[in-house]
């Protein structure tokens, strides 16, 4: 009965692609549902927007939203599969994390995370902002509650590109959006401000509350944190390390013109501390990273599977769609992937001195990550 009910909540171009199951998110405009994939079993996240409820402002932050998901394709950026559009409500089919969020991980230390683990996930998160920039997407919304672990995979992401927007380089953006406790002291000003900069003050803030294990402008009221930002007063534990106190302060400058490059926070040297050979995640899958063989494969499994004609398929990766052809193929890809990847592992894990497997074994062939096919043409908005 449970399920009929969530069926007839569905559009026509919905119902029978994915099954929906509860609600694991809510926003203003936004239900996020955790859901199946009826072809593949897969789960992903529907992200659900009623379209009913939106006034021209949230329509143009939607727009920008989708196109820059679809710009930004990266192993530690949550994966768009498809966009579903009807007349009422616009789904986003989107990768699942299951390891819930970082703001939850972060609560449960209290003192803040050993700064060898806090390095890792937060040189994750620069990766991804860094790739942002380089095609010239400011998020504007980073947080702890937009990271998302993958347990599995060993990795974050980030997700929620709801404030994101294109900027062009030496151009400032006028908008003021974000979180408070979060934001960079020109946003809530109101100042025009340098896009870049905005997310490099959010990436200090989530530093400090990944060693500090709480937020550095966290008041009793919004008043007094406004204050807190605005005079760019914190105080930093004395257990954290002289490096890594050193490069929150950089970040975290009253002045946007002193406030440290992403490219300084990537030579820093408490982001150079430690084991520089960590495990690459997972590549993001393109028809690029697979063999012939592979890619062959999964057409076939389609086909069968009666999902669509050989030429229908093709022609939605060709095209680049973001459908539900395309959306299926994917995510058959990553899950082969993940079960060669687990078996490799495994394998690394009985022969530690077998680093890698020859070439020909029925391995995919994956080529180095670069940008992403979907970033062949790049249109620049302004706020």
């Amino acid at each position: 009965m449970a399920s009929r009910r969530i069926r007839s909540e569905f559009d026509g171009k919905v119902a029978g692609l994915y099954d929906l199951e509860e609600t694991i998110g809510k926003g203003h405009f936004a239900t996020v549902k955790l859901a199946k994939h009826v072809f593949t079993g897969e789960r992903v996240a529907v992200k659900v927007i009623d379209k009913t409820k939106l006034d021209e402002i949230s329509k143009s932050h939607l727009f920008q939203e989708v196109r820059c998901m679809k710009l930004v394709q990266h192993p530690h950026v949550v994966r768009l599969y498809e966009v579903i559009d009807t007349q009422t409500k616009l789904y986003l089919i989107l990768e699942l994390g299951d390891g819930g969020d970082m703001y939850d991980y972060i609560m449960k230390h209290d003192k803040g995370l050993e700064e060898t683990i806090a390095r890792r996930y937060f040189k994750q998160i620069v990766e991804a902002i860094s790739y942002c920039h380089k095609l010239h997407v400011v998020h504007r919304d980073l947080k702890p509650e937009n990271v998302v672990f993958f347990e599995k995979l060993g990795v974050v992401k980030l997700t929620d590109f709801g404030f994101s927007n294109m900027f062009n380089p030496g151009k400032k953006l006028e908008t003021s959006c974000g979180s408070l406790a979060y934001s960079a002291p020109e946003i809530l000003l109101g100042d025009s401000y340098d896009a870049p900069a905005v997310d490099v003050w959010s990436l200090g803030v989530i530093l400090f509350m990944l060693v500090c294990g709480r937020a550095p402008f966290q008041e009793a009221n919004d008043s007094e944190t406004l204050t807190m930002i605005m005079d760019c007063k914190f105080k930093i534990p004395h257990y954290v390390s002289k490096e890594c106190t050193e490069l929150i302060n950089k970040m975290l400058k009253r002045d946007p013109t002193h406030r440290a490059t992403l490219q300084e926070i990537i030579d820093h040297k408490w982001l150079m501390m430690g084991d520089q050979t960590a495990t690459i995640p997972m590549p993001l899958i393109s028809r690029e990273h697979l063999s012939e063989d592979d890619h062959n494969y999964l057409v076939d499994k389609m086909v069968e599977g009666n999902v669509a004609s050989k030429d229908e398929i093709l022609s939605s990766l060709e095209k680049d769609l973001y459908n539900h052809l395309a959306a299926t193929y994917y995510l058959l890809a990553e899950r082969r992937l993940k079960r060669q990847h687990l078996e490799v592992q495994h394998a690394q894990m009985l022969h530690p001195r077998k680093h890698s497997a020859p070439p020909g074994h029925g391995k995919p062939h994956l080529e180095p990550l670069s940008l992403s096919p979907r970033y062949a043409c790049c249109y620049l908005f302004l706020d």
